[in-house]
């Protein structure tokens, strides 16, 4: 049996199981994981400048592509203790990463170590499981169990955490002879899919709502496949955008509190069934009004994790099972009952959803300066095509972003829906950037989401990782600020001041135009809304040219309130601003206006 360091056996299985990719930073107590990185080979490394960084990458590595996990490394203590956001806005948005820790030996664990915190106890929350290995021979079978728990059920991270002298003990261990472990994935029965689909025949105004979960299992094409074989149409969480292209006459809209649109709201209201798939009723599309969104209509839920059903209210049927198996059986089901003339014909509903669409719509065409946010997201949609890839996290900037852009493809809308943590948005990027270099990316940032991480710019830089980051400065805390509305204050989020080394740029204070250069890649400043495309269209040709990022600081209006509910109700939703109630309000729609 041949003998190795666990260190070098864990690479090995890394190896076997797909990974050829790593972010992370070395320290003393995961140096001998390091090691074993350089002398096995065969994984690529990104050496991020924060460790949360790291994990965000790993995030955004796994979300690019279907069957990727994304593998974060840090040493001691604080590495782990960066990282736990990551783990949080995995687990939250159910993606497989496997985050690597060291750790002090063995025999100092309780004796308070340098560095040495139980990182197995703080992250159990927020992983499929959290392991301090003690054993240096359990290290196999470590690893071997997160993959398979990572792949299984519900996706989701793991944590395994290696004191640094199991990391250096040898271990008999061969690397021919060893397999993954099967992945288990609930799928449904023929009984559940004809019970299902019996709800739909009953129905005169269903809806599909497609969550990430189909996503996930890689399931869109089936998800289209059903929607245009009974004639459905198509709700998208956000999760779930680009599960069917924004410009499939079955695609009705995303619907919600925030992320949402006019005829999207207004055809679900319509509706009297609701059939969701891989989806988790989550509050930024139902709203806490529970009563407005089910009243009226009944549902279904498949979910892959059996208790997801009924969390968030009880549907009148659930179903526990991946996507991807209980699709291919409702096409089945379905097949069946259209050859026997039993399928409704829908096509009434669906038109009249596609005339929703056609007629509420809101402005984006605005010539002020400073600019609106809308405009930016009209040039937006003029300068990059339906190959794009989106990268975006929290804030006003992607609550317009999921009112304004179009999305056309799965994973081309990448977005941590449920952690939302500030400063995601530039390592997911570089993550997403490096597990599909041929796809153009195009990240979104407000002003603060920007800062928060801005460090990870040098890291696109050093590894000639080329994409376009859109900046949208309002120097303000946006979303807060319309939140704080409701309680009359304006309190500690106005990010205002004048920059002595930049006046030009008045109150607008950071310069991010300097940091961005100053961190190796470029940026252009555009203060004017006629500017914007050409901007965007040399900001391309940067990227190209340059192989870094190129940032684009689009210089907005300090307020825009974006449509959003006050009371949290989706049936409730305010419009700020001025609708569209002319063609040229809104060039970029998805439909053209009609009026």
């Amino acid at each position: 049996m041949p003998r190795m360091t666990a260190a070098a056996a864990a690479v090995e299985i890394l190896k076997l199981e797909g990974v050829d990719q790593a972010f992370g930073v070395p320290g003393a107590a995961i140096n001998p994981f390091y090691r074993e990185l350089k002398n096995v080979g065969g994984i690529s490394h990104t050496l991020a400048r924060h460790v949360e960084g790291a994990s965000h990458m790993a995030e955004g590595y796994t979300r690019a592509k279907a069957g990727n996990i994304g593998v974060c490394i840090g040493t001691s203590g604080p590495a782990g203790t960066d990282m736990i956001t990551g783990l949080y806005s995995a687990i939250a948005d159910s993606i497989p990463i496997l985050c690597i820790t060291g750790q002090a030996p063995v025999s100092k664990l309780h004796k308070e170590d340098f560095q040495a915190v139980d990182i197995a106890s703080i992250a159990k929350p927020v992983t499929k499981a959290a392991t301090t290995v003690l054993e240096a021979a359990q290290v196999p079978g470590v690893f071997q169990q997160a993959f398979h728990l990572m792949r299984s059920g519900r996706p989701g991270p793991v944590l395994i955490d290696l004191p640094i002298d199991v990391q250096l003990t040898e271990i008999e261990f061969d690397p021919e002879t060893y397999q993954p472990l099967p992945v288990y994935k609930p799928q449904a029965n023929r009984a559940q899919a004809e019970k299902a689909l019996r709800f739909l025949l009953e129905s005169e105004r269903p809806l599909i709502v497609a969550g990430g979960g189909i996503i996930n299992a890689d399931a869109s094409d089936l998800l289209v496949e059903f929607a245009e074989l009974t004639g459905v149409p198509v709700i998208s969480t956000l999760m779930g955008w680009g599960t069917i292209p924004d410009d499939h006459e079955l695609a009705a809209g995303m619907v919600g509190v925030q992320t949402a649109h006019r005829y999207g709201n207004a055809t679900f209201l319509e509706s009297d069934f609701v059939f969701g798939i891989g989806n988790r009723w989550a509050n930024r599309h139902t709203g806490y009004n529970l009563e407005a969104y089910t009243k009226g209509r009944k549902f279904v839920h498949v979910d892959i994790e059996p208790t997801q059903l009924g969390k968030i209210f009880a549907p009148d049927f659930g179903i526990a099972s991946d996507a991807k198996a209980a699709l291919e059986l409702f096409i089945e089901v379905a097949k069946e009952l259209k050859a026997e003339g039993k399928l409704p014909d829908f096509s009434a509903w669906a038109a009249s959803a596609q005339e929703r669409k056609a007629t509420l719509q809101r402005r984006t065409h605005f010539e002020n300066i400073p600019m609106k946010p809308q405009r930016v997201y009209e040039e937006m949609n003029k300068a990059f095509g339906p190959e794009t890839r989106y990268v975006t996290t929290i804030g006003l900037s992607q609550i317009a972003a999921a009112q304004f852009l179009h999305v056309y493809k799965p994973r081309h809308w990448i977005n941590c829906g449920q952690a939302g943590p500030l400063g995601w948005t530039i390592p997911a990027a570089i993550g997403a950037a490096t597990a599909d270099p041929e796809t153009p990316i195009v990240a979104l940032s407000g002003d603060y989401d920007f800062q928060f991480m801005i460090e990870e710019l040098a890291v696109a830089a050093q590894h000639k990782v080329p994409y376009v980051h859109v900046l949208v400065n309002n120097a303000y805390l946006g979303l807060i600020r319309q939140a704080q509305g409701g309680l009359g204050i304006n309190f500690e989020v106005n990010l205002e001041f004048e920059n002595i080394n930049t006046p030009e740029i008045g109150a607008y204070g950071v310069d991010h135009v300097k940091v961005a250069e100053g961190l190796g890649v470029k940026a252009i400043r555009v203060t004017d809304p006629e500017q914007l495309g050409e901007a965007f269209e040399q900001a391309k040709k940067w990227a190209v040219e340059f192989q870094v990022p190129v940032v684009v600081e689009a210089i907005l209006e300090r307020v825009t309130n974006i449509a959003m509910s006050k009371t949290v109700d989706m049936s409730d939703v305010t419009e700020f601003e001025e609708l569209a109630t002319e063609a040229g309000h809104a060039p970029t729609a998805i439909k053209a206006l009609r009026v």
